[in-house]
This record gives C-alpha cells, structure tokens and sequence, in this order.
C-alpha cells in the first residue's frame, strides 16, 4: 500500500502511532510518502537520534524534500537509481524521492518535485537553518519535463512540497494562505501542470488538510492511502 502524508519536520510523528493501530497489516513492504520538510536530515551529529523513530514505524518512509530540510547533509548521500527514479537512499526504509524523478510504485507512475520559499528566512542562519538550494532550478525543472516526456506525459500521482498556480488559487479562495501571493516555485510548478496529466496532486508545505476541487489535496496531519 501507498500512502501521504504532510510534513513531519522532524519530531511531528503523533500522527503514525492511532494509524499503525488502525493497520497492524503494515509492513517495511508499504510506503508512507511525505510530503516535504520532512526534517529528519538536519544534523549530522544527532542524525541516527533523528532517524532511528522514522525507522522504527513498520512502514518504509518515502519523502521529498521541502524548504526546511539541511541539503547539504542531504545531498552528501550518494544518488541511486530505484523504481525508476533518482533517489538519495538515506537509510534501507528511508528514502529521499529527488526532484523531478518518476516512480513506479505498486503499479502507480508517481512524479515528485521538492523545494519551496522559507518565508522565515529572515530569521534564520545559512548553512545553519536555511539552505539555498530549498529553491528548484531550471535545471531541476528540465529534468522533470524531460522525464515525464518519457512517460508520454502521464503520472497517476504528483507529488510536491508546494504547488502550482491552479491550486494556489484554490487555496487562495478558501483563505488558506493567509495574505502570502505566489512565490516562484508556484509558478515552475505550474509547467508541470500545462503539459502533464494526472490522476491527482498532494502536496504540504501550507500546513492544511483540505481537498481542493477533484484534482489537488493539501495535507498536514492526515494520511491518504493511494486507491
């Protein structure tokens, strides 16, 4: 089974303990997919602490990178292929899914692009807090069209730390954004958008749990299970 959920920065697993309740089926054979500031990677001297309870869920955790996440320890992991895709393995049941990459899961092609704008990036330290590479790059960009070009522009499932424009726009209606307008993430999202289809879009990073319109959910605390 495949499952998502939002960010978890670290130390946010209360949610995980009434759902393994619920699912004592759960194996290292199932994935919880999280959707950016994962966290988990943030400080080489405390990183088996940091680590050792995402391994010990009965799930292997998946998670693409959002904009609070410490990359240059993250991209010291060496790059493997897996499921088709780029990956930083961090750990046998830790996995980063890299930007722009497409995954084959449990027969779902599964695309997954990180990154995003700290708006409190005022108030934090480079290197230390705050990484420049939380923002994509054009490069990342052409990676993704080029590999969803591959697969005839076609994915079951995207998924994103932010989003693209169309969602904002329903997050915007709904006044789940606060007075924050786009940010350019938003609209290198949005390429993804013009020329992929898609069963459905999950992404994190607003700290909401909301379904917007038939094709975008925003998730904080609750877990989808991939039908």
């Amino acid at each position: 089974m495949i499952f998502i959920t939002g960010d978890t920065h670290r130390s946010d697993l209360g949610r995980f303990q009434h759902f393994c309740i619920l699912h004592p089926e759960l194996s290292k054979r199932d994935y919880m997919i999280v959707a950016g500031d994962f966290g988990g990677v943030w400080a080489e001297n405390t990183l088996e602490h940091d680590l050792a309870p995402f391994s010990a869920l009965p799930f292997t955790v998946l998670f693409v990178d959002g904009n609070h996440e410490n990359f240059d320890l993250l991209d010291a992991f060496p790059v493997e292929e897996w499921q088709g895709g780029r990956v930083h393995r961090i750990r046998p049941d830790i996995i980063h899914l890299m930007r722009g990459q497409v995954y084959e899961l449990e027969g779902k092609r599964i695309f997954t692009f990180g990154g995003a704008t700290s708006i409190d990036r005022a108030m934090r330290t480079e290197g230390v807090s705050w990484w420049r590479q939380e923002l994509p790059t054009c490069e990342q960009l052409d990676e993704g069209l080029a590999n969803l070009k591959r697969c005839g522009n076609h994915v079951d499932v995207i998924v994103t730390h932010s989003c693209g424009e169309r969602a904002f726009a329903h997050m915007a209606a709904r006044r789940l954004v606060g007075g924050k307008g786009l940010y350019p993430e938003n609209h290198l999202l949005s390429n993804f958008e013009d020329v992929a289809s898609f069963g459905h879009w999950y992404f994190g990073h607003f700290h909401a749990d909301a379904r917007l319109g038939e094709k975008y959910t925003a998730l904080l605390h609750e877990i989808v299970q991939i039908s």
